[in-house]
């Protein structure tokens, strides 16, 4: 039996409040951005419960649940476009999905969008699919999906090999306008990929994730790569890469990569607008921070500098906690009066989910409280 739950669960508990503070030293390119204004975010309710799980129809035969991808909103309905775990080895065979909610909490599963080989030998460079995140072309009038392919292979001396040489590829929706964002898709070929203009920073993994955002008439990314070469992984950063037009070609930013967003972990972002022109991005920030999401903030115009990252709770500890582990944030939504709606990946632990962990998805819905300089104060 599906458990549902009414569409106005009880707020709980405290009220957290991110703030996203300048502090320590940092060298010309890394930078915090000059700003007269501070974004921050007030949690105001913790859905109790996760939205997509296990026992959710749609979710039969996937062996390890859901991971990474973006939510997006249109004509009212939530569309999340995600990772299917499924079952073999962990994180190998992978399928892209479609979900789609009218209200936040009741989810459909409308369609597989790709599907991988799950080959475990290292031959395949579409082993494994990940991270697929559709943005809309304004210029060509049709969505574009870029997502990330994996080789993958059994670990070779200390090298890390489950998902290794990513490379981004760029698809587009066979369907023009808006209307065209559940595709089909169709492969127009990769963009991003190990090679001679990769930087010292990037290792094994090569590059395992890829978010276009746009600033004035330029496009910006950022990407990732992990230093897999090497277990345990020292670093998984990112860095940023920019194009004349969405579809390309993309190039790594010859400065300031990578971006300092966390000491040793940083994953996934995806950039969101605001109406006062800031850009927030909200990442993914591993275990180091169990319960947590990570925010970063750049000054309007600006998209090249970010703020040093900062951490907001969405898992607190009491009534409706549910994720031992919180991972992946998928995107930031408006819902008004300066409200948003921010849908995670959390790891549920045995027994609730079996002989393994299980990745389900929940959300938060969270308000804008920005500071101004003249509250915060530009000395300190």
């Amino acid at each position: 039996m599906v458990k549902t739950h009414s569409c106005s669960p009880a707020i709980t508990g405290v009220l957290f409040v991110l703030t996203f503070v300048c502090s320590g030293t940092y060298g010309r390119l890394h930078a915090p951005p000059q700003r007269t204004y501070e974004p921050a975010f007030v949690l105001v309710e913790q859905y109790p419960s996760p939205v997509i799980s296990k026992t959710t129809p749609g979710a039969e035969g996937i062996g390890f649940g859901f991971e990474g991808g973006r939510v997006i909103k249109i004509d009212h309905a939530y569309h999340l476009f995600t990772t299917e775990m499924l079952p073999g080895h962990l994180g190998v065979k992978t399928r892209m999905a479609h979900w789609r909610s009218p209200d936040r909490i009741h989810w459909e599963r409308v369609a597989t969008l790709y599907e991988s080989s799950g080959d475990f030998t290292g031959s395949d460079p579409r082993a494994s699919l990940w991270a697929p995140m559709p943005v809309y072309n304004n210029a060509d009038e049709r969505w574009d999906l870029f997502y990330t392919a994996y080789r993958c292979a059994p670990n070779s001396g200390n090298a890390w090999r489950g998902n290794y040489d990513g490379k981004i590829w760029r698809a587009v929706s066979r369907v023009k306008g808006h209307g065209g964002y559940g595709g089909p898709y169709v492969d127009v070929g990769v963009i991003l990929q190990a090679d001679g203009d990769s930087q010292p920073w990037e290792g094994l993994m090569a590059t395992d994730s890829f978010f276009p955002y746009q600033v004035g008439s330029r496009w910006l990314a950022f990407y990732g790569s992990a230093n897999s070469e090497h277990l345990p992984i020292e670093h998984w950063r990112v860095g940023l890469a920019e194009a004349p037009a969405l579809p390309g070609p993309w190039k790594r930013r010859s400065e300031g990569n990578p971006v300092s967003l966390e000491k040793r972990f940083a994953e996934n972002p995806i950039v969101t607008l605001l109406e006062n022109g800031y850009y927030i991005a909200v990442y993914d920030n591993d275990i180091e921070y169990p319960n947590t999401i990570g925010y970063t903030w750049s000054a309007p115009d600006d998209g090249i500098k970010w703020a040093p990252g900062r951490q907001l709770v969405v898992q607190p500890k009491g009534k409706g906690f549910w994720a031992d582990e919180v991972r992946t944030p998928l995107g930031l939504i408006p819902e008004g009066h300066g409200t948003y709606t921010v849908f995670y990946t959390g790891y549920q632990r045995p027994p609730a989910s079996g002989p393994t962990s299980y990745a389900s998805v929940g959300f938060v819905t969270v308000k804008e409280a920005g500071i101004a300089d003249q509250q915060v104060g530009m000395g300190r």
